[in-house]
């Protein structure tokens, strides 16, 4: 066996395989001598057929799984010498187009090799850790919010016309041309005047209703209305109003607390308190991880992949191009060109990745496997109703386990740098805060750059 360089430019590589046929021949002759004394065929007892015979019957089978072998290992063994890692799986192609047996097998084996990425004193790094406290303001409103959530309601003054916002008790009875239709008729239903949870229209024109009054609603289903007999249809409501009720926000006081769990209200401020300050320690670690990321992709410069380049500006000028054109789901669409932007970002890009990667494997950063299982219990949480769904499409498809390490992977590179940088903290306002929040948004790499999302 023998691998030829024929090409190195730059992280460019392409070399020659060639395999003998004599070579072919020995593993084909080894593998049928493991294999003859389990095989068995008419007119022989088992572990008796005679090799030559035992040849012809299955040497062409066993010879393609020895070309492949055979092919497989030198690629690990040439990947073991080298040191070279591939930034992709490398194209392996038949030299000869008309090979037959008998011949020696010679491949072509192209690739792009990963770069060497440059050594960083992490010590020289000085960052800011911006940190902003839950004001006695902050929790109040949070706390109004809540009462507001746990909000009941209480009949009006007799004769009161209903406003945005009331309760009023409904019975109703909805027809398409004059037809009453499924789903259509409720008795004593519960509708808050503008929550949105009717179809569009039928809520306004109940403002200024009045308990026992009728009234004929009249909407149009929406054309996308998911009932396709109802969609893009005309419909009136018969609506009989049987109360209204004004809206009234939850004391708050230990009853409040008690309805959130909390033992008192003050433990219950407390927590208020914790969670803000988390919401705000989870914005200022994406602000520092951006600082973070600025400073790195200013010290370091290394040669990138050609082909993941080029790879990943696709990907962003595609996903843009559907961020502007949101009517349009699938891929049936013109050929989206990149744009420099795109390539400058998918640079950025892929540079960071790179260069995180790299620090991770030296460092030897893995992601745990209670790790992870917190990281699906998180994105699960995202699809209500359908968690154990989620969960048994994760425990099958190795491509979304690993598209769900990657950032866990990423955060733990990312502490792991700012463990050995300097990093002083800031005690800033909400207001200061959010300001800086939205400078990132504000930041074109901040959509773009995987290493930016945190």
């Amino acid at each position: 066996m023998q691998v030829t360089e024929t090409n190195r430019d730059g992280l460019k590589r392409s070399y020659t395989i060639t395999v003998t046929a004599a070579e072919l021949d020995e593993k084909v002759d080894a593998k049928l001598a493991d294999a003859r004394p389990n095989i068995e065929l008419k007119g022989f007892r088992k572990g008796k057929v005679p090799f030559a015979l035992l040849k012809k019957q299955f040497g062409k089978s066993v010879l393609g799984d020895v070309m492949q072998e055979s092919i497989d290992a030198a690629m690990r063994d040439h990947f073991a010498a080298s040191g070279d890692r591939p930034a992709a799986q490398p194209d392996v192609q038949m030299v000869a187009e008309n090979w037959k047996e008998g011949d020696d097998l010679t491949v072509s084996m192209t690739y792009e090799a990963l770069p060497e990425v440059p050594e960083v004193d992490f010590s020289t790094l000085s960052l800011e850790r911006l940190v902003a406290k839950a004001e006695d303001s902050a929790v109040d409103e949070a706390l109004e919010n809540l009462a507001k959530a746990a909000q009941s309601f209480e009949d009006r003054d007799e004769g009161a016309a209903a406003e945005d916002g009331d309760q009023l008790v409904i019975d109703f009875v909805g027809r398409i041309d004059g037809t009453p239709f499924d789903g259509g008729t409720a008795e004593d239903y519960p509708l808050v005047l503008g929550s949105g949870s009717f179809i569009p229209g039928f809520e306004p024109q109940l403002v200024g209703a009045k308990a026992g009054e009728e009234k004929d609603v009249t909407v149009n289903f929406p054309e996308d209305y998911g009932a396709s007999h109802l969609a893009g249809k005309e419909a009136v409501f018969a609506v009989t109003v049987k109360s209204v009720r004004a809206p009234k926000a939850a004391a708050i006081d230990d009853t409040l607390a008690s309805q959130y769990g909390a033992a008192d209200l003050e433990t219950f401020k407390g927590q208020i308190r914790e969670r803000i300050e988390a919401e705000y320690a989870g914005a200022a670690r994406a602000v520092l991880k951006r600082k973070l990321l600025d400073a790195l992709d200013g010290m370091v410069e290394f040669e990138l992949p050609a082909s993941m380049t080029a790879a990943e500006a696709s990907q962003i000028a595609h996903q843009l191009w559907h961020e502007e054109n949101p009517e349009v789901h699938g891929h049936d669409h013109p050929e989206i060109p990149v744009q420099p932007d795109h390539e400058r970002l998918a640079a950025r890009r892929v540079k960071l990745g790179l260069f995180l990667a790299e620090i991770g494997r030296k460092a030897d950063i893995q992601v745990t496997e209670a790790e992870f299982s917190n990281a699906v219990i998180a994105e699960a949480r995202k699809y209500p109703g359908q968690e154990r769904a989620f969960v048994e499409f994760m425990q099958k498809n190795p491509q979304a386990q690993q598209q769900l390490r990657a950032p866990v992977f990423e955060d733990k590179v990312v502490d792991h740098i700012l463990s050995l940088a300097t990093v002083a903290e800031r005690t800033v306002s909400k207001d200061e805060l959010q300001a800086a929040v939205d400078a990132l948004e504000d930041d074109p790499d901040a959509a773009e750059t995987e290493a930016d999302k945190g």
